[in-house]
């Protein structure tokens, strides 16, 4: 694998492709709902849990750790920061739908349910495609690729529980929120080129965007996965997920890196 991206040589393009390997991923996920249309609670917590623990474990191993080697702390922070503010920022004021919370956001703006909830979804996996364009930005294929192959296997899940989420939200067929599901994913894809060719473009703020993707993922994860996993008394199952996707995020990192 190594091989493949060091042949299409720019890290942009890079970024590219691994922006398009963690959206198939994500599309796999989502084309599931069409063969298993009932899974149980548990299972989709689980799944989700799983998905947080990757990205707990990648916002330090592949991009604050990373970013702190190579341009200090500070930087690193002042992006952190910035990245956990932005996302709170868009959580407070875009109108969104949360797959179990319901609405949040600002109230002004009327839009169907089925545009607040890809604009949950879009804010959700933004940070991912980032993460990832940042990683390969960097040039360092030792820490890209163990991060994209990790946010691409958490990403199955993701795209599994957002269709079946617009499924019981009654937002269409299941062919519908399987296409949901697959277009959630389909928003990493500009923004894996975005942050390789940001890093590229000036490659003093590496250190900055690396902060930034991480405080946005970090955000996302306390702010979204885990409150909507804990509701209904899935916690235990939940925090077995974070605890497994934690782990196979340290293997990945050691064992690829």
């Amino acid at each position: 694998m190594t091989d493949f991206f060091e042949s299409l040589g720019s890290p942009v393009v890079q970024g590219l492709a691994g922006g398009l390997v963690i959206s198939i991923f994500n599309m796999i996920g989502a084309l599931l709902v069409l063969v298993w249309r009932r899974p149980s609670p548990r299972l989709l917590n689980l799944g989700l849990g799983l998905a947080a623990g990757v990205m707990l474990t990648a916002s330090f191993t592949s991009l604050i750790l990373p970013g702190i080697a190579y341009g200090g702390i500070l930087p690193v922070l002042i992006g952190w920061g910035l990245g956990a503010a932005l996302l709170a920022a868009a959580d407070l004021w875009i109108p969104h739908l949360h797959m179990f919370k319901g609405r949040e956001g600002g109230s002004r703006v009327a839009l169907k349910a089925v545009w607040l909830f890809i604009i949950a979804i879009t804010l959700h996996n933004m940070p991912e495609g980032l993460a990832v364009g940042v990683a390969f930005g960097s040039d360092d294929l030792g820490v890209a690729i163990p991060l994209m192959l990790a946010i691409g296997l958490q990403n199955i899940p993701e795209g599994f529980a957002v269709a079946i989420s617009a499924r019981n939200a009654g937002l269409g067929s299941t062919s519908y929120a399987a296409f949901s599901g697959i277009r959630s994913g389909l928003v990493e894809i500009p923004l894996a080129l975005l942050g390789a060719w940001a890093v590229q473009m000036a490659r003093p703020i590496l250190p900055y965007a690396m902060g930034f993707a991480a405080g946005a993922m970090l955000y996302v994860i306390s702010s979204e996965i885990i409150p909507e996993t804990h509701r209904n008394g899935q916690s235990r199952i939940a925090t077995a997920g974070l605890m497994l996707g934690a782990m196979l995020m340290l293997y990945l990192d050691i064992s690829l890196g």
